[in-house]
């Protein structure tokens, strides 16, 4: 595992990290922000403790386990990642209500303009602050974007220990699912 001085972290909080996208995207995955460790690769999802990855292959969104260096691959299977906060950090709780609701409002933008199938928020306590729905949960929601349908999954960082990569790839497959029945449609 390639290690990091801490000023290089330090300064990978100030990178944007592209987004992952293309004009109707099957899924949308929306994580919460970028993690340092995805600044200084600029790959989503790469801190090694998160189960991203893993998850998206054992849900069978993927053939294969991809590495965060292979993010470019996913439109090629339909899928794109953005994040609701574009600053990275290293932990989510240093973002404020104001970051998530503008980024919120952005992310509705982002939606409407490509338009994918589904917006996977992944974490509901992002999607609560970004979208100012305090009863969220977990799975399919009432809102729409346009014509796009909102899902919240559960957040895979290692942290969140209530979800196993097991009950998360369960989750992850409910969306797939329902995404494939609305291709076949």
């Amino acid at each position: 595992m390639t290690r990091f001085t801490r000023d290089e972290l330090e300064a990978a909080r100030d990178r944007l990290i592209p987004d992952v996208v293309a004009d109707g995207l099957q899924v949308l995955f929306c994580g919460i922000n970028p993690g340092l460790m995805t600044a200084v690769t600029g790959h989503h999802f790469a801190r090694p403790g998160n189960r991203f990855w893993p998850v998206l292959h054992l849900s069978g969104f993927t053939p294969r386990l991809l590495k965060p260096s292979e993010q470019g691959e996913l439109p090629s299977y339909g899928l794109g990642i953005t994040n609701v906060v574009a600053r990275a950090s290293a932990r989510a709780d240093e973002l404020t209500a104001e970051e998530y609701r503008e980024g919120g409002r952005l992310l509705a933008l982002k939606v409407a303009r490509l338009r994918p199938r589904w917006l996977a928020v992944v974490g509901v306590t992002a999607y609560r602050a970004a979208f100012d729905d305090r009863k969220a949960q977990v799975g399919p929601q009432e809102r729409t974007i346009g014509d796009t349908r909102v899902w919240v999954l559960p957040n895979p960082s290692g942290l969140n220990a209530h979800w196993t990569a097991q009950t998360m790839a369960e989750e992850f497959a409910r969306l797939r699912v329902a995404a494939e029945a609305e291709t076949d449609a």
